[in-house]
């Protein structure tokens, strides 16, 4: 199955300024598309979203559709491709109140380290993420994007009390035990810094 590749976009806001980002999904996107606002987070208010493409040639072609997003003071953005382990987006179970989403990247040493983590998540992590029941949305290795080499991911849950008690038996659960402690596995040795943050999904979007 071939990879997907994904695009992280954040708009940084102004405070207390009503902006003129997206309001609607803009026309000609493909795959599922996110939009994402802050729930828990530094550096808010800002707007994320989450772009999915089938190539990475895609991405090149992605400002003309982004075209009347407008009033942000600037943006940065993050070009992943897939985890052979997770090659496609997956979208969460329906929710009538929708999900909390959060995403978290992992930044590594060096691109060894870092493929050392990807294949950590590919033979083991993600599969106790989904036995859980924690929602991964999407894996993805940052091909460009800023403090490379890194990775991110995406997990949904219902509330913030679900999201604390997965994390929790995911914390004592036996196989992430013993995959903890395989010998070159632990943080220290592979994993430099762990930033996290909680949005929530705008109206529009596919992912929610």
């Amino acid at each position: 199955m071939s990879r997907q590749y994904y695009e992280l976009r954040t708009y940084q806001l102004r405070n207390g300024v009503p902006s003129k980002l997206l309001s609607a999904k803009p026309a000609g996107l493909a795959g599922p598309f996110g939009a994402f606002t802050a729930f828990v987070s530094e550096n808010s208010p800002f707007q994320t979203l989450l772009l999915t493409y089938t190539s990475f040639a895609e991405a090149e072609r992605i400002d003309e559709k982004l075209a009347d997003a407008t009033g942000y003071i600037r943006y940065e953005r993050t070009i992943l491709r897939a985890f052979t382990g997770m090659p496609e987006l997956k979208l969460p179970p329906a929710s009538p109140g929708g999900h909390i989403f959060e995403i978290r990247t992992y930044e590594s040493n060096d691109a060894v380290t870092l493929q050392k983590k990807i294949d950590m998540f590919n033979n083991g992590e993600m599969q106790i993420f989904q036995r859980l029941g924690m929602n991964p949305v999407f894996f993805g290795e940052a091909l460009v994007g800023a403090k490379l080499p890194h990775l991110t991911y995406m997990l949904a849950f219902e509330d913030l009390a679900a999201r604390d008690k997965l994390w929790k038996a995911f914390g004592s659960d036996p196989a992430w035990q013993k995959l903890r402690v395989t010998p070159g596995l632990a943080d220290a040795d592979i994993v430099s810094n762990i930033s996290n943050s909680l949005v929530r999904a705008t109206g529009f979007s596919d992912i929610r």
